[in-house]
């Protein structure tokens, strides 16, 4: 057994130990499935040591890179607490820097302009006025509005990344008190989507939006990888994990597809500017916390930034990116993502083609993302006190 398939095994082990115990899964899609699904359960110590003795046994850069990820995050797990530089270098692979107030201010200003000529009104109750232009959608009625948005993008999306790989597509419906309200997760060419009923709140452009950055995003993404590893043996490990460094290119691609496949239609790039600045913003917070600032420093900010933010949301906010172990590490791709990506929509076609060409043959690292694009800007920021 080589020493990737060896680590494959032991993170195998050590999801179900987690789903067992009620926790959150490991593993979120598996590219390559074992045709025989029973692994016996090991613990997080169990695996720590595994992992460890596995690492001395291998110099394949990509497999070592995913070995100290899990590592980092069984640290956490077990009560370790590294600065969150450290964690999320180890994890997301790359720094948390974080950007210059003036910068998140600018996105913040460029949203605020696609709201004004949709005629929506920044203030306490923005998002309550956007969801009512983009049209109220009842949540039993999502997935069919989902499914039917796939498929009229679908063709642009395989044009853009070159993807001919197949996909079944199952949607579900769940209960769950957590920050999210859609999930995507699979195995080989399966894609799942889940939808949070508890935090449901759906409209016909967030279906459109869901579309994409769930089933063509997520979804198709995935599943074209898995093709590459049934097709051809690869180097790196074969499961994909929200604590792994693969995270910043599949949300960054994820929240900013509407840049490249949808330019014109104005609703969904609103959101995309939208969802820019405010996950600029939860970075802000993500270091100003984990920096120890008070508390009530930190809502102040929020507030003063985002203004339709409530108390609950906030206080949601906070605690996801300090006391999660998981969400310590994953919150901070969304930001990092989605900043490299957006400004990826304004690089030369030949530069946008393979990057998203090769987005959907590997699941690329940030390194890999800048080596593909070196005059993008830096992955992580380039630090809040950088000039913006």
């Amino acid at each position: 057994m080589s020493t990737r398939d060896a680590v494959e095994a032991a993170l195998r082990a050590w999801n179900q130990h987690e789903l067992d115990r009620g926790a959150p899964a490991v593993i979120d899609f598996d590219f390559h499935p074992p045709t025989t699904r029973h692994h016996d359960p090991a613990d997080r110590l169990t695996t720590f040591r595994r992992l460890t003795q596995l690492r001395e046994d291998t110099t394949e850069p990509a497999v070592l890179q995913r070995i100290n990820a899990d590592l980092a995050y069984l640290r956490a797990l077990m009560g370790e607490r590294a600065t969150l530089d450290d964690y999320i270098r180890a994890t997301q692979g790359c720094p948390a820097n974080g950007w210059p107030p003036d910068y998140i201010t600018t996105r913040g200003e460029i949203a605020r302009e696609c709201l004004d000529r949709l005629g929506v009104a920044w203030g306490t109750n923005t998002m309550a006025d956007l969801a009512a232009i983009e049209g109220p959608l009842d949540a039993t009625d999502a997935p069919d509005a989902i499914r039917d948005a796939a498929t009229e993008y679908e063709p642009a999306v395989r044009a853009a990344t070159g993807s001919h790989a197949p996909y079944d597509l199952s949607i579900e419906t769940a209960d769950v008190d957590a920050y999210w309200a859609y999930w995507l997760d699979g195995a080989g060419d399966r894609v799942r989507l889940r939808l949070n009923l508890r935090n449901a709140s759906y409209t016909k452009v967030q279906a459109r939006q869901f579309a994409l950055h769930e089933v063509l995003g997520h979804g198709l993404q995935s599943a074209s990888i898995a093709a590459r590893c049934a097709a051809e043996d690869v180097s790196w490990v074969r499961l994909l994990s929200v604590h792994g460094p693969q995270q910043v290119l599949l949300e960054g691609w994820a929240q900013a597809m509407p840049l490249f496949i949808t330019p014109d239609d104005e609703n969904l790039i609103t959101r995309v500017r939208l969802d820019h600045y405010t996950h600029l913003v939860r970075a802000e917070l993500h270091l100003a916390l984990n920096e120890g600032t008070p508390i009530e420093d930190c809502a102040k900010l929020a507030h003063s930034r985002v203004p339709w933010w409530h108390d609950n949301h906030i206080a949601d906010i906070l605690a996801d990116r300090s006391t999660n172990p998981q969400l310590r590490s994953y919150m901070w791709a969304y930001a990092a993502g989605i900043d490299w990506f957006t400004h990826l929509a304004t690089a030369p076609a030949t530069t946008i083609q393979t990057v998203l060409h090769n987005a959907y043959r590997s699941p690329l690292t940030p390194n890999e993302l800048q080596q593909l694009w070196p005059h993008g800007p830096d992955i992580g920021g380039p630090g809040a006190h950088a000039t913006a």
